[in-house]
């Protein structure tokens, strides 16, 4: 299930996440992000904005629509709302994340598994998505106008016939790894908690280990430029804004 290993000389930083907890940074056009399912219990849901202008950021529709995907793996990009590669998918060794649900939110962990307060258990409160997300969003001075759809690593999301949305609860491995390479300078923005549709019946996110590591943008051959049409015009687009 693992990638292959970074170079020591080419790793910037790393961190373990817990599960539940939230994270936001900035991540410098030209880094890859590593993240590894550290217990096959992760679920990490994720949004963008651009570093320099974050009324620019992630924008779901445009990212499935120019792919002809409703799943994200190795060889995909993350789009802006400007047309721009944001991101871009060079590894994966799980094969499947969720582009299309949403963060949890209070009401669905505390009707799933009740509530548990930081008063009562302390860091093993239950936290979700939607508010660690908003904790980290309003250290930049953004909030709910700002919190778009996310990208969710680690989880699969399938529709059946009559459309209904189901959680792959045996997908998920211990030791799976995503590299999400940045093509621009993005404030990254994320939270482990739980997937809003993940129906384990307690509550018990996994955490997540981050490795952040110097690999430069994607050259004229790389896989995620050349996944179609699309995908080559939404490269130049970001390199023609670097290059003004």
């Amino acid at each position: 299930m693992s990638l292959p290993a970074i170079k020591p000389q080419l790793l910037l930083w790393d961190a373990d996440i817990p599960g539940g907890t939230h994270w936001s940074g900035v991540v410098r056009r030209g880094t890859t992000l590593r993240f590894t399912d550290l217990e096959g219990r992760a679920n990490l849901a994720l949004i963008l904005f651009n570093a320099e202008e974050r009324l620019e950021r992630y924008n779901l529709p445009d990212t499935l629509k120019a792919q002809h995907t409703a799943h994200l793996t190795a060889g995909h990009a993350l789009y802006s709302d400007m047309g721009r590669v944001m991101a871009s998918i060079a590894a994966d060794s799980l094969g499947w994340h969720d582009p299309l649900c949403g963060p949890s939110d209070a009401a669905g962990i505390a009707k799933k598994y009740g509530e548990c307060s930081y008063q009562e258990a302390r860091n093993g409160m239950f936290r979700n998505g939607r508010d660690g997300l908003l904790i980290e969003l309003g250290k930049y001075g953004l909030g709910k106008k700002d919190l778009g759809a996310t990208f969710n690593l680690f989880s699969k999301v399938v529709a059946d016939d009559a459309g209904a949305l189901h959680f792959d609860a045996g997908h998920r491995k211990a030791g799976a790894q995503v590299d999400l390479r940045f093509e621009m300078s993005c404030l990254v923005v994320l939270s482990a908690a739980p997937h809003a549709l993940d129906p384990s019946p307690g509550y018990a996110p996994g955490p997540v280990r981050i490795e952040a590591w110097r690999s430069g943008t994607a050259g004229p051959e790389d896989a995620c430029r050349l996944h179609c049409p699309e995908n080559m015009r939404g490269f130049i687009n970001t390199e023609r804004f670097y290059a003004a």
